[in-house]
């Protein structure tokens, strides 16, 4: 099993840790507004950090960490 996605992940350390899974993950960030693929933030930027910045909330967050983690199971 993969190891979790986690809001304090850096947004390329994601990709990097599931690269058989990057183009699915990827597809579920781009369908909610976020183009990380390629973005500058990525490599410095948390998950959290990124979607806050995009006009998400808690409640929002973890239900796409949820979304997420459930791709790379």
């Amino acid at each position: 099993m993969n190891e979790k996605i986690t809001k304090t992940m850096k947004i390329n350390e994601i990709f990097d840790k599931n690269p058989e899974k990057a183009p699915d993950l990827a597809k579920a960030l781009s369908e909610i507004g976020l183009g990380c693929i390629g973005c500058a933030a990525a490599s410095f930027e948390s998950l959290e950090e990124g979607l806050i910045a995009h006009g998400f909330n808690d409640e929002q967050i973890n239900e796409i960490i949820k979304k997420l983690n459930k791709i790379i199971e």
